[in-house]
C-alpha cells in the first residue's frame, strides 16, 4: 500500500522473488515533491521526484507487479488473511506492506505547493541543505522543531534566520545560546517571488533565498492503528529488525516508520519486508 520509494522496492524484490504482488498507488507520494535531489546514490547529475518514482514504476511492472491507481479504503485480518478494500474491489492477501508515508504540513502562504516544486521552499535540510551553502536561509517553525532546523543549517550558512509563527515557548536562551536570529511573525507577511522570498514586519522588509519548513509532519498510520499496530509517541509504526508491525504479516516501511525521511532509507527498508515475506512463503509455488 503506497506507490513510492518503499512500495514501488517492495514490488520490484518481490517480482525478482517471482511472487505475485500489487501495489495500490493514490499517486500522493512525497517524493513527487522533490524538485531535483542530489543525494540519491547513482544520480550523479540529480533527478526529479516524478523521474525517480517513472523509474521505479517501470522496473516493477518489468517484474511483474501490477499496479493498482486509487485508494485503500479499509483494511482488515480474518483468520490470518488481510482484506484490503479499495476503490476497484477487495484484495486479499497474507501479507501487507504499509508505505503510506507522511503528510507535511504546509503553511498558509499564497503559491507554497508551487515555491515547494522549485525549490524556494523545501522540507529536508538533509536531502538539499548542501545546495544551499551560503545562502540566506529562513526557517519557518513554531517550536522545537524550528530552532533544531535552523541548528542544523547553520552548519551550512551563517546567515540562518528562524521565522518563529504561533505563541512562543520558553526558549528563548537557547536560541541566544545556539546563536540564531529570531524574528516573530504572521504568515500573512511572507510573500513568495519566483526566486526569493520577502518578510515584510514593522521593523522592516527582509528577503531570503530560501525557506525550510519545520511545521512537522503526520503519520499515515490510521488503518494500522485500527488493526491495533502499536506506533511510538510520534505516530510512527513500530516495527522489528524485519519491518514487521506488532500485527503478524502486516509489515511497514519508509516514512511511515521512525527514522530518516529519506527515498534511500524508504527502499532501503522494503528491501528488508519483502525478502522477509519471501522467506515466509518459502516452500509455495512460484507464481
Amino acid at each position: 500500500m503506497g506507490g513510492g520509494a518503499a512500495g514501488l522496492t517492495a514490488a520490484i524484490y518481490l517480482g525478482r522473488f517471482r511472487r505475485r504482488c500489487r501495489v495500490v498507488d493514490a499517486g500522493d507520494s512525497r517524493a513527487r515533491w522533490i524538485p531535483t535531489s542530489h543525494n540519491i546514490p547513482g544520480f550523479t547529475a540529480g533527478v526529479s521526484g516524478e523521474e525517480f518514482l517513472a523509474a521505479l514504476k517501470a522496473q516493477a511492472i518489468k517484474f511483474g507487479a501490477q499496479l493498482h491507481a486509487g485508494s485503500v479504503m479499509s483494511l482488515a485480518r480474518h483468520d490470518e488473511i488481510f482484506h484490503v478494500r479499495t476503490e476497484q474491489g477487495t484484495l486479499r492477501s497474507r501479507f501487507v506492506l504499509l508505505a503510506t508515508g507522511v503528510k507535511d504540513h504546509i503553511p498558509a502562504i499564497e503559491g507554497a505547493q508551487d515555491a515547494i516544486l522549485r525549490s524556494l521552499l523545501r522540507f529536508c535540510p538533509i536531502c538539499d541543505a548542501f545546495e544551499a551553502i551560503d545562502k540566506r536561509i529562513a526557517v519557518i517553525g513554531d517550536g522545537a522543531l524550528g530552532e533544531r532546523e535552523a541548528s542544523f543549517l547553520r552548519h551550512y550558512s551563517e546567515r540562518v534566520t528562524l521565522l518563529h509563527i504561533g505563541a512562543l515557548s520558553d526558549t528563548s536562551r537557547r536560541i541566544q545560546v545556539l546563536g540564531l536570529e529570531r524574528i516573530v511573525i504572521d504568515l500573512n507577511q511572507v510573500r513568495l517571488f519566483e526566486d526569493h522570498i520577502v518578510l515584510e514586519t514593522l521593523a522592516g522588509r527582509r528577503e531570503f533565498d530560501l525557506a525550510y519548513i519545520a511545521l512537522g509532519c503526520s503519520a499515515q498510520n490510521k488503518m494500522a492503528l485500527e488493526l491495533h499496530a502499536r506506533c511510538d509517541e510520534y505516530g510512527a509504526l513500530q516495527v522489528n529488525a524485519h519491518q514487521e508491525t506488532t500485527v503478524p504479516g502486516l509489515y511497514a516501511a519508509g516514512d511511515v516508520v521512525r527514522g530518516l525521511n529519506q527515498v534511500v532509507v524508504a527502499a532501503a527498508e522494503a528491501a528488508i519486508a519483502a525478502t522477509d515475506i519471501h522467506n515466509k512463503l518459502r516452500g509455495a509455488r512460484p507464481a
